[in-house]
């Protein structure tokens, strides 16, 4: 079976099982391994994307539910949210391994969206499905405000 996808602006023709998780369109379809598989379960937060801009895990997004909608994955985000968090990311030195950081940025840049300045308590709320295995949540944290603040200019 087919399924036709809308991935980084572009137009895919995917002959795979609609039932497929996006997550491994993306990866081994498409060789966009930017989003990355963490659980397969939806919560760790690794294989975050952007469905027509909202945060969305992958592993537990099928391909028949993307179908139709844009897929944005971290190799194509480019909001002024995201440059301003890939900006804050590298002054701060947030990420230690890095696995994460694809699935933290793309989490990150719908909460600046929708919550510009954004206190403790609400990155808190939004990051909370995110895990970081090395515990980089003060980090995470500092550069969302980081990012808030180069946003406001």
């Amino acid at each position: 079976m087919s399924v036709i996808l809308t991935v980084n602006g572009k137009r895919h023709e995917i002959d795979a099982d609609p039932e497929m998780p996006l997550l491994w369109a993306l990866r081994d379809e498409l060789k966009l391994n930017g989003t990355k598989f963490g659980c397969g379960v939806a919560l760790c937060g690794a294989c975050t994307v952007h469905l027509d801009g909202a945060a969305v895990r992958s592993c537990q997004t099928t391909l028949a539910d993307a179908e139709g909608q844009s897929v944005t994955t971290i190799e194509a985000l480019d909001s002024k949210e995201a440059r301003a968090l890939r900006r804050a990311w590298t002054e701060l030195d947030v990420p230690q391994c890095g696995y994460c950081q694809s699935g933290q940025i793309m989490q990150a840049a719908e909460l600046l969206a929708d919550t510009p300045k954004p206190s403790n308590e609400d990155i808190d709320g939004a990051m909370s499905g995110n895990i970081c295995r090395c515990a980089s949540y003060h980090r995470i944290r500092a550069g969302i405000h980081r990012a808030a603040r180069i946003l406001e200019g």
